[in-house]
């Protein structure tokens, strides 16, 4: 079945870009403004494959992460839906596994309401709010996921629109440091260690000009967010190479880190 939220709708501000609605047009969809499109007609093309290959990552970590036996997940910062949705993907392994939704752009929860539609046997579960205000979070997740059983953490592609004085690395403990023994930490986090430096700083320009924080950052500093937690081999890999019982995917070019650990 699928929750509503317990969260009034805002606002839609279409005189600004929304890191959402540039995402959504970067991969081909069509729920995005023309202050989204303008953005993203002026990242260079290694930008749309970071996008497409991050998208590639969730469904293969989700999908894995289901198979450990992991039935409840909490998606932070999850985009307009473009499918397959991280519920779809974890649903064709435990049809009654539990799904909760976060986003801070109220774009993203109208669609959701519309469109991720959960199985019969799970539950699928929306909240607009902000990655910055974490307890919220939880206070909405507690109220469907059994926070007493492992749950499933899902970063991906969130932090790097996070400035250190934001205290991306203090706000993502307080999420892990609420996982119980066994719960899973999924993120993704652009990085400029695999593409020039001119094209990184293009990107970042790009998006600041847009009136958003882009700040990609170094496997060291990416490595930040899992400290505490046991990584998942192949460990912390740039996007293509992080996969499990999969076929291999090709490599190309990105500048993505990815990353899946456990919480002991």
């Amino acid at each position: 079945m699928s929750a509503g939220s317990d969260t009034p709708v805002s606002r839609i501000d279409t005189s600004r870009p929304h890191p959402a609605r540039v995402y959504d047009y970067l991969l081909g969809g069509k729920d995005n403004y023309l202050v989204d499109q303008e953005v993203g007609e002026k990242l260079p093309e290694v930008a749309r494959r970071a996008c497409r290959l991050n998208r590639a990552f969730m469904h293969r970590a989700s999908a894995w992460v289901a198979g450990t036996g992991v039935d409840q997940f909490l998606d932070i910062g999850t985009g307009i839906p473009t499918e397959p949705n991280l519920h779809q993907v974890v649903q064709a392994v435990n049809p009654a596994a539990k799904v909760v939704y976060t986003d801070n752009d109220p774009i993203v929860l109208r669609h959701a309401e519309a469109l991720l539609t959960s199985t019969p046997e799970g539950v699928t579960s929306y909240i607009e709010a902000d990655v910055r205000d974490p307890e919220a979070i939880l206070g909405h997740a507690r109220g469907i996921l059994d926070f007493s059983r492992p749950v499933a953490l899902s970063l991906i592609a969130l932090m790097h629109f996070m400035a250190d004085e934001e205290d991306p690395y203090g706000i993502t403990r307080h999420l892990v440091d609420a996982l119980p023994s066994g719960s899973y930490l999924m993120l993704s986090h652009g990085t400029a260690d695999f593409v020039p430096a001119e094209l990184s700083d293009r990107i970042s320009g790009t998006y600041r000009a847009g009136g958003m924080t882009l700040l990609p950052r170094n496997r060291a500093q990416v490595e930040r967010f899992f400290e505490g937690l046991e990584f998942v081999a192949p460990g912390l890999v740039s996007g293509p190479e992080w996969y499990k019982d999969t076929e291999a995917p090709e490599y190309e070019p990105n500048g993505v880190y990815v990353g899946v650990a456990r919480a002991r």
